[in-house]
């Protein structure tokens, strides 16, 4: 469980419950055809001889299935306790190395943490339990072996994600259950995560290690699997801090202290190709506010507007033909929290935002100005502690 950050790539919607919606990273789909092939192939062959190969590609897919709804399970009950506790959460994404409940802020107290954290590892358990409760009611009726097969691999599986959730390692659950209890006794978040960070660090390197010495060893498959999950550990530790410390710095600072005023605009009528010598070279800017005779925001022009231009049309195209509309993706307003703008400039790939009021352009704020007050708030805030 985790905020959203920059591990996601392209995502597809699959369904809304309960007021979540639930993503599939594209990596996922990937790992599923794997997960579907070693038990097909490798693990269901080797405890169940004599079954046909459509037989042991059934279990196969059926268990990649069950493990696809045991990990929604598990991101829904940290969702569902996220909202008790009054935390917005944006949905849960599916990825290569299972589920996210993405968070869009912190959680507001130590035992909401808490709540939030180790409801995840107690839902897996309750699930691998079902799942063994039916494996014998199957075995005690005489359900078939391949039924049996899969029913005893989600109980199992279930076992070792609760097992392996509840590691103190953040940003796992057990992680942030140590998070919480660190942040209860110090009263500082900061500092809490600063350690919890650190130790996930320390146990992402760990499995690093493991997978590297599997690799020599001949196991390369398992090898590359433990040096994955621990990169993404470390990198995910590293990435929770990082974004902490940019939230509590840029917390209570609104948009308007970082916008820049009267920025250079454009015209609608300015051709492509006068719009790529005289303020693209010339300001080094992706993005420009096109702005009318009226001085009326007409919406915005990217260089990624013009890159979808042919070279050769660029004297015939105006500004007018490839702008974009004013959205709430290229644009916000003057009261706003930077944070908000910062996310806003995260989901969008985008490093500049039109900050308008009352439908008229105030100015431009630019990614690079605000990450330069963070550096310099970062840097003293640190000597200070020091």
């Amino acid at each position: 469980m985790d905020k959203e950050g920059k591990m996601f790539g392209k995502r597809i919607r699959l369904f809304k419950l309960l007021g979540f919606e639930v993503k599939i990273d594209l990596s996922w789909i990937i790992i599923a055809v794997l997960i579907a092939w070693s038990l097909s192939t490798g693990l269901f062959p080797f405890q169940f001889k004599n079954l046909s190969t459509q037989a042991y590609w059934i279990m196969g897919i059926i268990g990649a299935i069950g493990l696809f709804v045991s990990i929604i399970l598990h991101e829904f009950s940290h969702s569902l306790m996220a909202r008790k506790y009054g935390m917005p959460m944006k949905g849960i994404t599916l990825f290569i190395f299972g589920g996210m409940a993405e968070m869009t802020d912190e959680p507001t107290s130590p035992k909401a943490e808490f709540m939030m954290a180790v409801v995840g590892p107690l839902s897996s358990l309750a699930i691998g339990i079902g799942f063994y409760l039916l494996l014998v009611l199957g075995k005690q009726i005489g359900w078939p072996k391949p039924v049996n097969g899969v029913l005893g691999y989600l109980a199992l599986i279930n076992g070792l994600l609760a097992a392996f959730n509840t590691i103190p390692a953040y940003p796992l659950d057990g992680g942030r259950i140590l998070r919480s209890i660190f942040w209860g006794w110090k009263k500082n978040i900061r500092w809490a995560t600063k350690v919890s960070s650190r130790i996930g660090v320390g146990f992402g390197i760990l499995l690093i290690i493991f997978g590297f010495l599997n690799v020599l060893r001949g196991n390369f498959i398992g090898g590359m699997w433990w040096f994955l999950i621990g990169m993404f550990i470390q990198g995910a530790a590293k990435m929770s801090y990082q974004q902490l410390v940019t939230r509590k710095a840029l917390e209570g600072e609104k948009v308007s202290r970082f916008m820049k005023e009267n920025p250079v605009t454009v015209s609608p009528s300015l051709t492509v190709d006068k719009l790529v010598e005289d303020y693209i070279y010339e300001h080094h800017f992706k993005m420009f506010p096109v702005v009318g005779d009226n001085d009326q925001l007409a919406g915005c022009v990217t260089t990624k507007d013009v890159k979808g231009v042919p070279k050769e049309e660029w004297g015939n195209k105006t500004v007018g033909d490839i702008a974009r509309e004013c959205t709430e993706e290229n644009t916000i307003k003057g009261e706003e929290d930077a944070m908000k703008a910062l996310s806003r400039m995260n989901q969008t790939g985008s490093s500049r935002l039109m900050v308008v009021d009352d439908g008229h352009l105030a100015g431009i704020i630019a990614l690079k100005d605000m990450m330069k007050f963070l550096s310099l708030k970062v840097e003293l805030d640190e000597s200070e502690k020091s």
